[in-house]
């Protein structure tokens, strides 16, 4: 049996599976928790994914790995390949001012045309634009600029500080994929290269895609300190590299491009995923540039395009509200499933922190349609789980004018598998929905990516389906929603 591992470094943990390169069986899988916060020391990452092998019973059987992972966090290293300060993630807002900023000087219209998306909070252009402004001295060190996936395929190949590490600090070893290279806003899916004129916006400082491992000083400026390295965009199945042992080490991706890989999404299938952020992307092979900034146009991990929308709030409104009932996520279910759709009149806009789509980082939650008759546990519950699915359906709609056309929605998350949020989704979203049976999806994409790289042939494997619901619109819903929002 031939055997290859997926991992998937999100915000909450890390996930990594093991399964038949054949079949897709799974064999074996092991987890580790992140810290909390919007901002993190890398090498819990790296310890978390030693801790998630080991109880994922190691590598030594495995013939290919490659690690998917949050997107858009900025990890910046020094000249010998130290982390530089703590890496801020997607969901750190502290950049909304540097994305206004990039936007008045290059202009919404520009940026789409030329990389696909509008600066956000969210993106890596944008934080080091922060970093700049409110970090000077750090900005002045940074040598090498990667993302989380990025470091930790580095690291996994050997690489990192010389007292830390096999391989040393090569930063010319840097290597990520076009998913996540295109939710840097400084990488165009549609030119499948950088636009170092966009970095060097951001950060203040000319950049460089790297050259290669070994390759220092080989090229141009490859030996120039004043350049900062970026990592090498590899293809979908083109390997990083081998580790010491012969492990074959995959190009990685962004979590949403490894969940479509890993669901084996293809033209017409709309994935909505509920996580700790909301995000509702398709497959496709039209290139998507939308001046507005709500459609980000990223690239997949196939070859293909990944229009997405994203939001802040998701699974995690479902947890406040719960504690505040003081109901686990059963018991939520069961009372919003007691309310009437529409709950009875109650709406919570559910921006409790901050809007990525629409895109108001300093907005916060609000509940509307307040009457005493209203005023229920069952329809506080429900209102959670309406307001938190119709600002996904609002992304559904521009991914929609974006031109992409649905045959199906697939509904993935852990929140996915409450009845009641699969109940109301098809009230709130008017397309079929199908949601798979319960999976490390984002794993997945890296374990057939894996299998990919090893193989040069993208594997078909099967994924089951736990629940079929048809159209059961209840325009009510949305009608409230759209009324209350800001």
């Amino acid at each position: 049996m031939t055997l290859v591992a997926g991992v998937d470094s999100s915000t909450q943990s890390c996930k990594v599976v093991v399964r038949d390169l054949e079949t897709g069986e799974l064999v074996r899988s092991g987890r580790a928790a992140h810290p909390d916060g919007t901002e993190v020391d890398p090498a819990a990452w790296w310890a978390a994914l030693q801790e998630a092998l080991g109880a994922a019973g190691e590598l030594d059987d495995v013939d290919a790995i490659s690690i998917a992972g949050q997107q858009h966090g900025m990890v910046v290293l020094d000249a010998e390949g130290r982390v530089i300060r703590d890496a801020l993630l997607w969901n750190d807002t502290r950049s909304a001012q540097a994305a206004r900023d990039l936007i008045d000087e290059v202009g919404a219209e520009e940026y789409a045309a030329r990389v696909g998306v509008v600066p956000v909070a969210s993106f890596t252009a944008t934080k080091l634009r922060w970093l700049r402004d409110a970090e000077p001295a750090n900005a002045a060190r940074v040598a090498a600029v990667a993302l989380p996936h990025d470091w930790l395929t580095w690291r996994l190949l050997g690489y990192g500080p010389a007292d830390e590490s096999e391989l040393g600090p090569d930063l010319e070893a840097l290597t990520t994929d076009r998913s996540d290279a295109s939710g840097t806003a400084y990488w165009g899916a549609a030119s499948g290269a950088y636009d170092l004129e966009l970095f060097e916006r951001a950060l203040g400082r000319p950049g460089r895609e790297a050259a290669g491992a070994g390759a220092a000083g080989a090229s141009g400026d490859s030996g120039d300190a004043s350049f900062v390295v970026l990592p090498r965009v590899l293809g979908p199945s083109e390997a990083a590299g081998r580790t010491s042992s012969g492990l074959l080490v995959g190009p990685g991706a962004g979590d949403n491009a490894g969940a479509a890989l890993g669901l084996g999404a293809g033209e017409g299938d709309v994935v909505v995923s509920i996580g700790t952020s909301g995000t509702v992307f398709a497959v496709t092979d039209a290139t998507i540039a939308d001046a507005s900034g709500t459609v980000a146009g990223f690239a997949d991990a196939s070859g293909l395009s990944l229009p997405l929308i994203a939001t802040l709030n998701a699974a995690r409104v479902l947890g406040s509200i719960a504690g505040l009932l003081s109901v686990d996520h059963d018991g939520l279910s069961s009372l919003a499933l007691s309310a009437e759709p529409g709950a009875g009149g109650v709406v919570l806009v559910p921006y409790f922190e901050g809007e990525r789509t629409p895109n108001l980082p300093d907005a916060k939650a609000s509940i509307h349609g307040l009457t005493l008759a209203s005023t229920t546990p069952a329809n506080l519950a429900r209102a959670a789980i309406e307001g938190m699915l119709c600002g996904l359906a609002d992304g559904l709609d521009a991914v929609r004018a974006a031109g992409v056309r649905e045959r199906r929605i697939l509904l993935i998350g852990g929140a996915a598998q409450n009845p009641a949020v699969a109940q109301v989704a098809a009230q709130v979203f008017d397309a079929p929905i199908e949601v798979p049976a319960p999976g490390e999806y984002v794993a997945d994409g890296g374990a057939v990516q894996a299998a990919w790289a090893l193989t040069g042939t993208r594997p078909a494997w099967t994924v089951d389906t736990a629940a079929a619901l048809p159209v059961d619109t209840r325009p009510t819903i949305r009608a409230q929603y759209a009324a209350a929002r800001p």
